[in-house]
């Protein structure tokens, strides 16, 4: 059969993921501190994720406010507790949810004290209890602007959701749509009753007095693109979360109630390009192929497909390949160690990468036809499951490259030793597939005859 004969023909599938997962909560032994902030759904993620902790076999969970709670609020809760002496804390309930807040005025609760959030902190850590807090107020409107007091974020929030109604779009700015349309308006420049669009949004979100106001710089940030409740908010929310991963270290997009958030984050690209290329006879990484070298093909392939950062890993005659490069917006790392074998190329690619980097896409010097498609179909794919290795499968029965791998398997990678690849580790996770209709993908130049075959396709 000749190659590329059946071209990009993909089957998706929509997995379904909860706040918990989409968090990597269940990556995780020791829980974070979560502050809420925003709108559109905060006290849903928050009463949602605490029931889902509750799912994973946690015996306990705790839940407070720096800012108002309504009454009918505090009843979501297994055990509510007011707060305003020490002597508040004793006899604490032994397992479920439990709402911590101030006493009642009105129809609402007042915010928990600064000494009551302290001993908080303090025995949810030495107990590793997850503490869940509530930083906001949005008076149930889809969308708002924070007053100069808001939001109340703790310091030692250690991962801040801000959260944000998609049901919002294409209204009109006003009281009904909008907590505080004024300070809205000011910080996107739309005008009263101009229709909200998704541009109006991103510069909320983006604005360092609007989604990231009081964000602590250590705190991991999370936007929450909440409300999505059709095929058109979902594809305008997946639009709006590849801008907004600059700003923020993952975005989910979806609907609470449905449990079918997407999970957008960096995802990098990470080209092996150290080798010596000794059993073919001379450096591939810089055979030409319509006018270029095969590593400035996977290269700008990479860019194209929207991976972020792209690292290029060097070793043999590092010079000239990396002279092929020089103009590219690539990260390039020399190993030279590179004689031990394509595990040490893996684990400085793996190494050069930011902790809050969600997957890792591995492209081969001698594969400079792989598509773009198939790496933002791998991509697409992952950002529904989470799956800690994706594969494309051509026809129904042949893995193929490029493969994904997923952070939880850093820690495995960074263990390879010698000429071992990542399927050195496919017996430590699982292994998941993606149907792909191309043989494209499962060629590569290993010999002379190889590279000649490349030559004649289009």
């Amino acid at each position: 059969m000749p190659y590329h004969t059946f071209y990009h023909a993909i089957t998706i599938i929509i997995f379904v993921m909860n706040l918990f997962r989409a968090l990597r909560l269940d990556q995780s032994a020791n829980h974070p501190i979560i502050a809420f902030t925003g709108s559109g759904g905060k006290t849903t993620a928050l009463f949602q994720l605490a029931q889902q902790y509750r799912e994973a076999k946690c015996e306990k969970v705790f839940i407070t406010a720096t800012s108002h709670l309504g009454r009918w609020q505090t009843t979501v809760s297994d055990h509510h507790i007011l707060i305003e002496t020490e002597m508040d804390f004793a006899n604490l309930p032994t397992s479920g949810v439990v709402l911590f807040t101030g006493r009642f005025e009105d129809e609402r609760t007042t915010a928990i004290s600064k000494n009551a959030l302290s001993w908080l902190r303090a025995y949810s850590k030495d107990n590793n209890i997850p503490l869940l807090i509530e930083s906001d107020g949005s008076r149930q409107k889809p969308l708002k602007a924070p007053a100069p007091h808001e939001p109340p974020i703790p310091d030692f929030a250690e991962i801040v959701v801000h959260v944000c109604g998609l049901s919002g779009l294409g209204k009109s700015l006003n009281e009904e749509n909008v907590h505080r349309p004024g300070l809205f308006s000011q910080l996107t420049q739309l005008q009263p009753g101009e229709t909200i669009s998704s541009q109006s949004l991103l510069k909320i979100l983006t604005h360092p007095q609007g989604g990231l106001k009081n964000i602590p710089q250590t705190a991991k940030r999370i936007a929450l693109l909440n409300q999505a409740d059709s095929p058109v908010l979902q594809s305008t929310g997946g639009n709006m979360a590849r801008e907004l991963v600059r700003d923020y270290h993952a975005v989910f997009v979806g609907s609470l109630p449905s449990n079918n958030l997407l999970v957008f984050e960096p995802t990098a690209g990470i080209i092996l390009a150290a080798g010596t290329s000794s059993r073919y006879g001379q450096i591939k990484q810089l055979l030409d192929w319509k006018g270029k070298p095969f590593v400035r093909h996977i290269a700008e392939t990479a860019l194209q497909a929207e991976l972020e950062p792209v690292v290029v890993v060097t070793g043999f005659r590092h010079t000239e390949i990396e002279s092929q490069l020089q103009d590219l917006p690539v990260s390039i790392i020399h190993n030279p160690d590179y004689e031990q074998g394509q595990s040490a190329s893996i684990k400085a690619g793996i190494s050069a990468l930011a902790a809050h980097v969600g997957a890792a896409v591995f492209l081969l010097a001698d594969q400079p036809q792989i598509p773009a498609e198939v790496i933002r179909a791998l991509v697409e794919a992952h950002a529904s499951d989470l799956q800690a290795i994706l594969a494309p499968l051509v026809l129904e029965e042949k893995r193929a490259n490029p493969v994904l791998f997923d952070r939880a398997t850093f820690p495995s990678l960074l263990t390879l030793e010698g000429d071992m690849g990542g399927r050195g580790i496919f017996d430590r996770h699982k292994v998941s597939y993606l149907p792909w209709h191309d043989d494209i993908l499962i060629f590569d130049v290993d010999k002379p005859e190889d590279y000649e075959r490349l030559k004649t396709f289009e």
